[in-house]
């Protein structure tokens, strides 16, 4: 099985922790944060030196001392500090590491130890209303998630758990029954922006008219009691929001499978039941609830998690928690990965501890994972509206960059202009929002995301545009007999083709899509680096250089496609 470097680094080292000191804890491995310092970095011996009585350094000297590298990946190691080790990585190792692995259509990432059922939820939006510019990143960072899964030969189930039931329902269908009936007798065509008006005016009626507030709530009824007419209506509402959804993902080209609130609803009533045959429910005004330890409001009161409303009907954390119980038991997720904006999270660390208390999850078998993210920003550092207020549609926003791609390629060498605008719009949008890290609030900005500089995607493709312009002028053969890396600026290329899978493995644990979109900055610096220090055509060292463009061109290919965005031939 392939390993990364880190982890044979980290193998030698805790082989030699057992045999100095009869230490069997894990190593730490890090990459040095500057070139000078060598490759890598063990800073173990710290830690080691409290379990035996030791001074760090004496600690660092006897692990150099008992450490066995009879593959020869290390080509020495310095001691610094009061006990860090710093690791050279032997460049001939390193040739015939790229060179074995060139044709690995993993390019030799580390394998996980099995495959898993991961069910990746994400994007969600709800029916009857556009998808809006806070829908972006709950998509794009889904979508990569559930890409890295993919490629690392997971099962992934993507969900997309829509909003698609509950009272705005009744109230909608009450509206069109009264003021627009030609649209469900006769299934009109309709655009989703005259569904949203509609809505709003629904809204309306039903704080101000309580003859139409009984007409909403009876409509509720006839939903949740199967009514045909009822669900015929919900159903051609879902089908006009579905349409403006598909057109969105086919933009961002992202694939999801509708499971929404309303596939849940059947299981609601067992699912309270279950917590009140455990003694886990109290009422509070009526309602039934949940008071789990250590959640309280603002006036520092125990917070109820209501899993059933006073006048019998259900909400949120009823389908959440059904949602639980029927990936676990039916799906058979081993890993459950939801993705919605960081207000969420106290509601989903609810959720969970709710299912831990039912045992309808065991931590040992099933992990659980929330990624909360921030506010997309205007450049103003706002919340991002149009200029009357409202919240900006995604779609709007996704045709603006678009444009601004357009205008930026015009005039330059490309084969399609509206296809590579496309592609480099469409690019930028998911570049910029996944190499900030997901928690935080980012500024949206064409022109920061659109530029040649700098950590975005543009700087990424330019160069793998211009691997492709040296492959084309040369038309020579890519794989030479043997590697030679002679040139400092090859070696760091090289070194950095081959952490890969070490920046692959950081985003699986810690979920944080800038893990690779820092790694490919970093490539397209190095591959720059390289190309400006080292000559290819024509070279004593050609074969080797030409080696590492198109292992270069790869790996962009091959992270960008991860997070969602495709190549340029040309720019």
């Amino acid at each position: 099985m392939t390993q990364n470097l880190s982890t044979k680094l980290a193998n030698l080292f805790q082989k030699s922790a057992l045999s100095a000191f009869q230490i069997d804890d894990p190593v730490e491995i890090t990459e040095s944060t500057k070139e000078i310092f060598g490759d890598y970095q063990c800073n173990s011996a710290l830690k080691f030196a409290k379990t035996v009585s030791k001074n760090p350094r004496e600690v660092a000297e006897e692990l150099i001392k008992h450490l066995k590298d009879d593959e020869h990946l290390i080509k020495k190691m310095e001691l610094a500090g009061p006990g860090f080790i710093n690791i050279h990585i032997n460049p001939a190792y390193l040739e015939k590491e790229l060179f074995d692995i060139y044709n690995d259509p993993k390019l030799g990432i580390e394998r996980p130890s099995r495959k898993q059922k991961i069910i990746c939820e994400f994007s969600s939006p709800n029916i009857a209303k556009a998808m809006h510019v806070g829908h972006l990143r709950s998509t794009i960072i889904g979508d990569s998630l559930a890409r890295l899964f993919e490629f690392l030969d997971h099962d992934v189930l993507r969900l997309n758990h829509v909003g698609d039931w509950g009272t705005q329902f009744g109230m909608l269908i009450a509206y069109l029954k009264m003021f627009h009936k030609r649209v469900l007798e006769e299934k009109t065509e309709t655009p989703i922006e005259d569904l949203m008006e509609w809505y709003k005016a629904s809204k309306k009626k039903f704080d101000e008219s309580p003859e139409f507030k009984k007409s909403a709530q009876e409509e509720v009824v006839k939903l949740q009691g199967g009514d045909k007419n009822s669900l015929s209506a919900w159903a051609h509402i879902c089908d006009i929001s579905r349409k403006a959804f598909e057109e969105i993902y086919n933009l961002l080209d992202v694939h999801l499978n509708e499971r929404g609130e309303s596939f849940y609803n059947p299981y609601l009533k067992e699912v309270v039941s279950e917590f009140e045959k455990k003694g886990l429910v109290a009422l509070d005004h009526g309602a039934k609830c949940l008071f789990l330890d250590g959640y309280k409001n603002k006036e520092g009161d125990p917070l109820p998690l209501i899993i059933q409303k006073s006048d019998g009907g259900y909400n949120y954390s009823t389908t959440d928690l059904a949602g639980f119980k029927y990936r676990i038991e039916e799906d058979l997720a081993e890993r459950i990965v939801i993705v919605t904006d960081i207000g969420q999270s106290t509601h989903f660390k609810m959720v969970y501890d709710a299912a831990l208390k039912a045992d309808i999850i065991d931590p040992n078998r099933v992990v659980f994972n929330h990624v909360p993210f921030g506010l997309v920003l205007s450049p103003e550092g706002k919340k991002f509206k149009t200029r009357e207020g409202e919240t900006e549609r995604l779609v709007d926003l996704l045709e603006e960059s678009i444009v601004a791609a357009r205008k930026l390629l015009e005039g330059r060498d490309v084969d399609d202009l509206e296809t590579s605008a496309k592609t480099l719009g469409i690019g930028a949008v998911k570049y910029a929002d996944l190499s900030c890290n997901r928690v935080k609030d980012y500024t949206f900005s064409y022109e920061r995301m659109l530029k040649f500089e700098g950590n975005t995607v543009a700087f990424i493709l330019y160069a793998y545009v211009r691997i492709n312009s040296i492959q084309k002028k040369l038309n020579a053969p890519v794989l030479p007999t043997k590697l030679t890396l002679l040139h400092p600026s090859e070696f760091a290329l090289a070194l950095h083709l081959r952490r890969f899978g070490e920046a692959l493995k950081q985003m699986d644990v810690e979920l944080l899509p800038n893990r690779l979109t820092d790694y490919l900055y970093h490539l397209a610096e190095k591959f720059h680096s390289f190309f400006r220090d080292c000559r290819v055509e024509g070279s004593e060292n050609q074969a080797t250089r030409l080696f590492l463009c198109d292992f270069t061109k790869k790996m962009i290919a091959q992270g960008l496609e991860i997070l969602g965005i495709k190549t340029l031939p040309k720019m």
